[in-house]
């Protein structure tokens, strides 16, 4: 092979490179807006409202099956006491509140039992889910519906099966320790189980950034935005991924994440399934891609549901450190769960499962996030070597950068009309700045830490990065 031989072959590559990212990003936000239009029709028909507690109470108090509410703890000695406040006075009918200490290192064990008058108690653990050993369980003299489980370090998803274990009520509720439920949020999550004809197995709810909001003892008093950009532009990043593709893949029957800072699930099934894995690091999609095998492989009738209301708030990272760890273990999780279930993906043995959803998550998180970054490298390098028409750069540009910041504004508009969860006009200006500077630069940086997820999976590393907290007013 001769020198123009090679030059030609490279040439070709690149050409072939640059078209492939085109077609897979322009394939990708076209999934995007038509989530958009899916949406905004679930809203605009489907959606009432959101009821106030004591609306719901009256309409439902009597329907609502009991829950036990799983708090996962590890060193959260500063916050827990107000935490677990906040859970023990949500406005439902009945519920039980379970806080798994899981070998915390602080004084979070000792926080709670000198605030809540713990005593040692013999618990029957109905299933054992978890593979570490616990050590005791406490109940509390002043609330007769709170149970502490002091366990040995095993992670989140081993102590919430520890909690799920422990649990006699219908309902789960799964949330983070430092996640704010609404007083009536578990009220609302809930709703859906109560004129449930069984088939429904898991509820989520949608999460906003509690950073730069107003909270005091564990709760909710004002709404705000953060000060920091890298936390504003997770507020647009939320928007997206609660209002948009979650209520659309709702619709659709293909929804394949509820997040781990909050989900209601049906504890049987749970059991049955033999709770969250442990050797994986997002264990939240793991769970509801490994739901919907199991009840598609039993042939067995079930819906997993989402209400588009908010319902929790957390804290999100204010740092790009903070951001790099959140979001690289978030794509290694995707990338294990992608693995493990590899046998679903174009199966039609999972129904749109397998032909729809599966094949969304391969374009989202293995073929997406690397398209894009080459792309932003190669069709610009294309173009000036005059490989490819420049108006093809220049439509990677707008299909990329352009239509997500139309997207983005899209999705605010949405949440606008319809949650009006943003009581400020500034406030709402500078959310819609964000949504428009996140693609300038933030976007790329996220891809950057997508790719190192990568790096993490194909490494195996199994080690786990805390995300640095610095509270909600961040």
């Amino acid at each position: 092979m001769n020198l123009t031989d090679v030059v030609n072959a490279l040439a070709g590559g690149i050409v072939w490179i640059a078209f492939t990212c085109f077609v897979i990003v322009a394939l990708r936000n076209a999934i995007a807006l038509l989530q958009l239009f899916v949406a905004a029709w679930v809203f605009v028909t489907r959606v009432r409202p959101g009821e106030g507690a004591r609306d719901l109470w009256h309409r439902y108090s009597d329907l609502a099956l009991p829950v036990s509410v799983i708090a996962p703890a590890y060193n959260e000695e500063l916050s827990i006491v107000q935490s677990v406040k906040a859970l023990l006075a949500l406005e439902y009918p009945q519920h039980e509140v379970i806080v798994v200490n899981d070998g915390s290192k602080d004084d979070t064990l000792g926080e709670l039992l000198r605030a809540f008058e713990m005593h040692e108690i013999r618990r029957t653990q109905i299933a054992e889910l978890q593979q570490t050993r616990i050590r005791k369980t406490y109940g509390s003299r002043r609330y007769p519906n709170l149970l502490v489980i002091d366990k040995e370090n095993g992670r989140k998803a081993d102590a919430a099966n520890a909690g799920i274990g422990f649990a006699r009520t219908p309902l789960v509720c799964v949330i983070d320790a430092d996640s704010i439920i609404e007083p009536d949020g578990l009220l609302r999550a809930a709703e859906p189980f109560m004129y449930d004809d069984d088939r429904l197995v898991a509820v989520g709810g949608a999460i906003r950034i509690a950073n730069g909001c107003t909270v005091r003892g564990g709760s909710l008093q004002k709404i705000g935005i953060p000060k920091g950009m890298v936390a504003r532009f997770q507020i647009v990043e939320y928007l997206r991924a609660f209002l948009m593709n979650r209520v659309a893949n709702a619709h659709t029957n293909t929804l394949m994440l509820i997040s781990g800072a909050f989900g209601l699930f049906r504890r049987s099934t749970l059991v049955e399934m033999g709770g969250y894995r442990h050797d994986t690091v997002g264990e939240d999609l793991e769970l509801i891609v490994r739901m919907h095998r199991f009840m598609r492989e039993r042939k067995r009738d079930y819906r997993i549901s989402f209400v588009p209301d908010v319902v929790c708030w957390t804290e999100a990272p204010v740092s790009l450190d903070g951001l790099d760890n959140q979001r690289a273990r978030w794509q290694q999780g995707a990338l294990e769960t992608l693995q493990r279930h590899r046998g679903m993906i174009g199966n039609p043995r999972y129904g749109r499962i397998g032909l729809l959803a599966m094949p969304q998550i391969v374009l989202e998180d293995i073929l997406g996030p690397p398209a894009e970054l080459v792309g932003y490298l190669v069709l610009p390098a294309a173009a000036l070597l005059g490989l490819i028409d420049p108006l093809m750069a220049i439509a990677f540009f707008f299909v990329s950068v352009v239509f997500g910041c139309a997207l983005s504004v899209g999705t605010l508009v949405l949440e606008e009309q319809q949650l009006k969860r943003t009581p400020r006009a500034s406030d709402l200006l500078r959310i819609g700045a964000a949504a428009i500077l996140e693609n300038f630069g933030y976007r790329q940086v996220n891809l950057w830490y997508r790719l190192k997820g990568i790096g993490r999976f194909r490494r195996r590393d199994t080690s786990w990065a805390a995300v640095p907290r610095v509270g909600f007013n961040g």
